[in-house]
């Protein structure tokens, strides 16, 4: 545009024009400049692929237009029409078609097929119009205008394509108004950006319709800058396809498991109100952060998620311990590519007290209630191995109860148990907690002392024998005396030393029980390098 040698008020004019010619230039950069940006990182996300096409249809239709304001004669105005038609009736759509896919609702393909039919018809209407004038009635250039502004009444299928955009648009904003209700405050103000980003043009668009807008220049592809600043907004800094609501209305909200939905980069994408009750720190807006920040006062959940280790795993919650396990489910498009992740967390409280009560009943003798010989095994090579790391002393007791059997025949057998029981709890008081008492089988127990020398032992030993000596059981109203004989073995572990066995102690703790035995009962005897007793008293 030559403006040399005019007036200083056409030169006024004529920067003005620059001035809507730059913005709506500034709209057109902005669009292109998203759709190149989501065509190499959100083609594949919810709702990407149609942001693409929106937003370069966007990038066409308002560059097209700066060329049609810099334009001088009704002809060059009218190829630049012809240009922005080519992009304009497909935009309401895609941005239709783009809410639909982003809350994950399908639509059918001969409602799609017949929204791209009208679209290309308008296409085809305009560009054909000087045959039929169906789409204009008139295409001129504004009388009042110190610019080359065109003069267009619309004609028939005018308002026909006016009636598409704006149902299009309408559609959008019911789709994205729904999704609004019951979310999270990150997810609602991205919808809430996307709803401002469709209808600022529409409302731009209005006052060009209505003629009130500067010079007759629509507002609508100018404004179209601003949309795509709010899109952009919605887009980048809170990765808006990225926090798509991932079939949220349908399971999430029903499900008593906790479930967060997080992308490809392990940012927080969504969550359930379950999932508070096991992680209460997702209540401070946590969409949008990376889950290592969200979860930066608990690491190892951390590296569990990361990871994708499904496991069991404990937490606090009002004083009381439970036990969640943590699951992990692929999310991926409708291409089939993977686009994230599903963490939930099952409450298997009930499964582990189960389980472990199972174990415990599995553990313990039945009747005695102390460990059974396999479990005791088990917890006494435990002890022994925790002491080959360090080294130390350890001493085992075997003992038993002195004729037995003539109690089974003489009192019958439920006396008998009466027995046992009684001799398997006095054991366990006069025990420590670190002690591991087991019942061998029939009336003979065995006793692992880790840290404990065979003196100190044989003084355990001893204080035991004498308190059952010492006193009787009455049952039914007969007294019954008892007494036991002790065998009692040590071993020096050294540090490092790992061949040492709990069977092997045993086996010369039995020796020194059947010389006990054998020396008349009711007394303790020593393991060593030579026998030795301890008299009874």
């Amino acid at each position: 545009m030559n403006i040399t040698g005019i007036s200083g008020e056409k030169m006024e004019i004529a920067y003005e024009l620059i001035k809507y010619i730059l913005v709506v230039a500034l709209g057109g950069g902005i669009s292109l400049s998203l759709a190149i940006y989501a065509f190499l990182k959100l083609s594949n996300a919810p709702g990407g692929k149609y942001f693409v096409l929106a937003t370069a249809s966007s990038a066409v239709f308002t560059l097209a237009y700066a060329f049609e304001l810099a334009s001088t004669t009704l002809e060059e105005i009218k190829f630049w029409l012809k240009i922005e038609y080519i992009a304009l009736p497909f935009l309401p759509l895609f941005i239709l078609l783009m809410c639909f896919d982003y809350v994950g609702q399908r639509v059918k393909r001969e409602v799609k097929n017949t929204l791209f039919a009208i679209a290309a018809l308008t296409v085809f209407m305009q560009t054909t119009n000087d045959f039929h004038h169906f789409y204009y009635t008139t295409v001129g250039l504004k009388e009042d205008s110190p610019f080359a502004i065109a003069d267009l009444v619309g004609g028939p299928w005018f308002y026909v394509h006016s009636l598409f955009l704006y149902g299009c648009i309408g559609a959008s904003m019911a789709i994205l108004f729904k999704q609004i209700k019951n979310k999270v405050f990150q997810f609602r103000m991205q919808v809430l950006l996307m709803m401002a980003g469709v209808l600022v043009p529409v409302i731009a668009s209005f006052f060009y319709l209505s003629g009130v807008s500067p010079h007759g220049i629509d507002l609508g592809p100018v404004f179209m800058s601003v949309s795509f600043i709010l899109h952009g907004i919605a887009l980048l800094p809170l990765q808006m396809f990225n926090v798509a609501p991932i079939a949220r209305d349908t399971i999430f909200e029903s499900m008593e498991e906790g479930a967060i939905v997080l992308n490809r980069d392990n940012i927080i994408v969504d969550y359930n109100k379950a999932s508070l009750k096991v992680l209460p720190v997702l209540q401070n807006r946590a969409i949008g952060k990376r889950i290592g920040e969200v979860l930066s006062g608990s690491r190892l959940l951390e590296r569990i998620i990361l990871r994708e280790q499904k496991c069991d795993y404990e937490l606090y919650i009002n004083e009381e311990l439970l036990h969640f396990q943590i699951r992990f489910s692929p999310v991926r498009n409708k291409n089939d590519i993977l686009v994230g992740k599903i963490v939930t967390f099952v409450n298997v409280t009930e499964r582990v007290e189960m389980e472990r009560a199972l174990k415990q009943l599995a553990s313990i003798d039945g009747l005695t209630q102390v460990f059974n010989r396999t479990c005791f095994l088990e917890k006494a090579e435990e002890a022994f191995g925790r002491l080959s790391h360090q080294g130390g002393l350890a001493s085992v007791i075997m003992f038993d109860i002195d004729h037995f059997k003539r109690v089974n025949d003489t009192y019958g057998h439920a006396t008998g148990d009466t027995v046992l029981t009684y001799i398997a709890q006095s054991a366990k008081e006069s025990l420590q907690e670190t002690d591991i008492l087991g019942r061998y089988g029939g009336e003979e127990f065995v006793i692992c002392l880790p840290n404990t020398s065979m003196e100190a032992a044989q003084e355990v030993a001893d204080d035991f024998r004498k308190q059952i000596s010492e006193s009787y059981l009455l049952i039914d109203g007969k007294r019954i005396d008892l007494t036991l004989s002790f065998g009692v073995s040590e071993v020096q572990i050294e540090a490092g030393d790992f061949s040492n066995s709990i069977q092997a102690v045993m086996g010369e703790a039995d020796q020194a029980l059947y010389l006990a035995k054998e020396k008349g009962r009711n007394r303790v005897e020593l393991f060593k390098n030579r026998l030795c007793s301890f008299e009874k008293a």
